[in-house]
């Protein structure tokens, strides 16, 4: 969870005027007098006095002589004064579009420390339009609203600002992931070694393992919670020729969902291109690549000459577990292809199956 921001901006503005015009009048020292002794006209001191006439470089050097204090402080003073003035027509600019952050789930974002939350909502716009990486809410629109993620996502679906934060927190994640270079026989043989892993129910034992796993093969496995009425549960996306992205949501709860979006995105990192990026929403996505997927999945966690006994496994829990130990895989996953192949309904033995939760739920 992210902690409340405490950094100190100030709201006022300082021109560099002001402390001339207190030495000024620490000395006393008419402003005719400073002209005189700076060379400028009384018009133009005036103007540098209220901040009207910028102190160059040439002006910091005359200061340095007549005033004390370094070229370099005052030279520094007018460009702090150049940025607050620029800060504050920024976060004008920022408060002014505000109304765009009831379009993001900031709450959850804060929640599970994708950002942090702000004091002012012109803070707040600034620290999410960081978070996504771009300088204005025109260009978020343009890269993000309005250019759709994929063709399962339409600009118009009110889920989309959702799906794109859950998506950026993974690519975020995955930045800092060391990652080996992509190798295609590498991973497939990877994932069978983590099919056994399945067997593992504690995510604090699998999930480590199978991030490193998959990293050394050029994978980043990131596991964040979707926002509220974000309908996602996984996606893949190539980040790099030599990296991919591999996200779920843990949207489906159970073990049995959670390996089986697992092995279904990996299949789409194997059978499809790295031009590619597959989006799973809540529900199940149509098409041929998906039903690749969805193969490639199904025989990898139960091969199609093990899925040859399913119909012969009696409907009690000693014969599914021992089943499950025989072709090594959970019991939980036999489960649900008992279920989905309808050789067990839906509501039978569903307690071999481990149910999870995010901690902060």
């Amino acid at each position: 969870m992210s902690k409340p921001d405490t950094s100190f901006t100030p709201e006022w503005v300082s021109a560099p005027g002001e402390t001339i015009l207190e030495i000024l009048e620490e000395r006393g020292w008419s402003q005719s007098e400073f002209a005189e002794r700076a060379g400028y006209t009384s018009k133009h001191a005036s103007l540098l006095i209220n901040g009207r006439a910028s102190i160059t470089q040439e002006t910091a050097f005359r200061l340095e002589k007549v005033v004390g204090g370094t070229a370099g402080f005052w030279l520094s003073r007018q460009a702090n004064y150049q940025e607050a003035l620029a800060r504050e027509n920024e976060r004008s600019v920022l408060e002014s579009q505000s109304g765009w952050l009831d379009e993001l789930p900031v709450a959850h974002m804060v929640k599970y420390g994708w950002v942090n939350k702000k004091p002012s909502k012109a803070a707040q716009v600034s620290e999410i339009l960081s978070f996504f990486g771009v300088a204005s809410v025109e260009i978020w629109r343009q890269r993000y609203a309005e250019a759709p993620i994929m063709a399962a996502v339409k600009p118009s679906e009110s889920h989309q600002p959702r799906v794109t934060a859950w998506l950026r927190q993974g690519e975020r994640e995955a930045e800092q992931l060391k990652c080996g270079a992509f190798d295609k026989a590498e991973f497939i043989a990877a994932l069978g070694e983590l099919r056994g892993l399945t067997n593992e129910g504690d995510p604090h034992v699998f999930v480590p393992e199978l991030t490193q796993v998959c990293a050394k093969v050029g994978v980043a496995v990131v596991l964040e919670p979707a926002p509220k009425g974000c309908p996602v549960t996984g996606a893949t996306k190539w980040l790099t020729k030599e990296k991919a992205l591999l996200m779920l949501s843990l949207g489906y709860k159970t073990n049995d969902r959670l390996w089986f979006a697992f092995f279904h995105q990996a299949g789409h990192l194997i059978l499809h291109g790295k031009r590619m990026m597959f989006l799973e929403l809540d529900g199940g996505m149509t098409g041929g690549d998906e039903e690749q997927a969805d193969a490639f999945a199904r025989d990898l966690l139960i091969p199609p000459d093990q899925a040859e006994m399913l119909p012969y496994v009696a409907h009690r829990y000693d014969e599914v577990k021992a089943f499950s130990e025989k072709i090594d895989v959970a019991p939980g996953i036999v489960v649900r292809r008992m279920q989905h192949d309808g050789f067990l309904p839906m509501n039978y033995l569903n307690k071999l199956k481990v149910w999870y939760r995010w901690t902060t739920e």
